[in-house]
């Protein structure tokens, strides 16, 4: 691994880990990976895949990739790939994802919008109305 690293810097850093009695308030922001068994009270974006662990708990509008949740998310979640919710997982909030896949068992309290017709954050709306 260290000399791995030392090769490819990148890889290193792909990859983010916020392990079980950490807590961050405040945005996340993430070119790789991130993995929380913490707890996030704020805002991630994330251009790879977001974990959230058993014990994982986040507060706040979530951007990714993809996502696997087994633990507590509060918020708006959006999702341009993948969502997996495993048996353990509590959602609230807003969610926005290209495909869902879910475990007998998860909870989602909110509303699911399902599509490829999800918008990238910051894409401006190009349709214009033409009238007579």
């Amino acid at each position: 691994m260290i000399s791995s690293a030392k090769k490819y810097p990148e890889q290193a850093q792909a990859s983010n880990r916020i392990l079980a009695g950490t807590s961050i308030t405040g945005d996340v922001v993430s070119d790789g990976d991130i993995r929380v068994d913490g707890k996030v009270s704020g805002n991630i974006k994330v251009t790879g895949k977001l974990v959230i662990g058993e014990h994982g708990n986040v507060e706040g509008e979530v951007e990714c990739k993809n996502a696997a949740i087994a633990g507590v998310l509060e918020g708006t979640l959006k999702v341009a790939q993948t969502l997996s919710l495993t048996a353990s997982a509590k959602v609230k909030g807003k969610v926005q994802v290209e495909k869902l896949a879910v475990e007998p068992g998860a909870e989602i309290n909110g509303s699911v919008s399902m599509g490829a017709l999800m918008k990238k954050v910051g894409e401006a709306d190009t349709t214009a109305t033409k009238t007579a």
